[in-house]
């Protein structure tokens, strides 16, 4: 019985064997190299050698299955050679298997040897290897290496071997790709599941990975709803639209909005101000930077970039203003829950801290009623117009300058701003 339980303990250990090597396999192909090549570069000798082996495939694998093949003969020759032999000994007792021992042995013998091969020699040990492939890559890179060695004429015999058959065959091992941009997706995906990440963080991701795809008229802000400034207003008129916009830049334009002559910022005239100097938009102005609204939003990042200017005006096809861009419209576009270009364009009308109200002039009266508490307007008159410019048309009756205004249900409607013949904003407070 003693013997017995040798040779079992004999073939455990050959099954553990196996273990080791498919463990070995499965850790060094599903280990990540740059993480091992961060770890070599640190100094890291285990790692090292671990990404050695991770980078010399052919001759990692030709070890292994070295290694799996001789083992895998020594535990079935042992087994059926000793075990089978001394397990149909007991069973010629058995008066109705004594014709069969042999058979009924070997048979035995051999599903037991099946089953913690499977068990112990491959299953349990490769699923060790998934849990910590970089860890146990490292920790048996060093013996794999001098195995490798112990059996190079060997090894370099099967690497010829396998490099022949597939030059047959017609196959050409393709050069090592970088982790390509749906990877990137996927790993974001699968670190949120695991809580490795936050969801804030892989919406980031996304996003940035998605501007080479995103024009920038998706991010712009549309034409209709951009506050100018004409270079030949009056300092009253140019603070008017600044306190009731509270943006920072203006485009400036002369004679036509097409004909944009640069950007102001509110800074540039404050300082201007407080030198004790009048303003002069021309003398303020930066030049203007012009994108086409085609450029996706990664080249339009590298342009601000280069030219330190995070402000540009969009032109169409045929050279026309369209919109405007600014580097938050990009930060928005990436951090931020991202609008359609149609909800970004839809009117609004926007209250003011000092109750007034900032209104597009292209928004339908339906929505100034709503907004404007006691504002009343009859149907059969509505029905002559459906926006707030087609109201100040019909009250002021001609198309309107800059700063005309008119009483309407106890508000005052101002003409804050035209676009060429096009009423653009309007600025609407309460009669006191």
């Amino acid at each position: 019985m003693g013997q017995v339980a040798i040779e079992i303990s004999i073939i455990l250990v050959l099954l553990i064997a196996n273990g080791v090597f498919a463990m070995a396999e499965i850790a060094v192909v599903s280990s990540k190299k740059p993480r091992l090549r961060r770890l070599a570069e640190q100094g890291n000798a285990k790692a090292k050698a671990a990404l050695e082996l991770a980078e010399s495939p052919n001759r990692f694998l030709s070890t292994v299955q070295v290694g799996i093949t001789l083992v895998g003969i020594f535990a079935g020759a042992f087994g059926g050679a000793t075990l089978a032999t001394k397990l149909s000994g007991a069973l010629q007792s058995v008066t109705f298997l004594a014709a069969y021992a042999d058979k009924v042995a070997f048979g035995i013998v051999v599903v037991l040897l099946t089953y913690f091969s499977l068990v112990l020699g491959e299953l349990v040990p490769k699923r060790f290897g998934l849990a910590d492939p970089e860890g146990i890559a490292m920790a048996v890179a060093r013996p794999m290496n001098w195995l490798s060695r112990c059996v190079d004429p060997l090894v370099s015999f099967l690497s010829v071997s396998t490099d022949a058959l597939l030059a047959v065959l017609g196959f050409k091992p393709g050069k090592e790709t970088a982790v390509s941009e749906e990877e990137v997706r996927v790993m974001m995906q699968e670190g949120v599941r695991a809580g490795a990440f936050n969801k804030v963080e892989s919406h980031i991701v996304h996003s940035a990975l998605d501007l080479d795809q995103l024009p920038v008229r998706a991010i712009m802000t549309p034409r209709p709803k951009v506050i100018w400034l004409n270079q030949d207003d009056t300092h009253e008129q140019i603070w008017h639209k600044i306190v009731v916009s509270g943006h920072s830049h203006f485009p400036v334009y002369e004679g036509t909005r097409d004909r944009t002559t640069g950007f102001v910022s509110v800074k540039s005239i404050y300082a201007n101000l407080a030198a004790g100097a009048s303003v002069k938009l021309k003398d303020l102005m930066i030049s203007p930077l012009i994108v086409p609204e085609t450029q996706n939003v990664l080249q339009l990042v590298e342009i601000f970039k280069q030219t330190g200017k995070h402000i540009a005006m969009v032109t169409d096809e045929f050279g026309n203003i369209v919109g405007l861009v600014t580097l938050n419209d990009v930060m928005e576009a990436i951090v931020g829950e991202f609008p359609s270009q149609g909800e970004r364009a839809k009117p609004e009308a926007r209250k003011r801290d000092d109750g007034s109200w900032l209104i597009d002039a292209m928004i339908e009266v339906q929505a100034v009623k709503e907004a404007l508490p006691g504002m009343q307007l009859s149907e059969p008159e509505t029905s002559e117009y459906q926006t707030l410019a087609g109201l100040v048309l019909k009250r002021l009756g001609h198309v309107p300058r800059e700063g005309e205004t008119f009483t309407e249900h106890g508000y005052v409607f101002e003409v804050l701003d035209m676009d060429g013949h096009r009423v653009d904003k309007i600025l609407v407070t309460k009669v006191k």
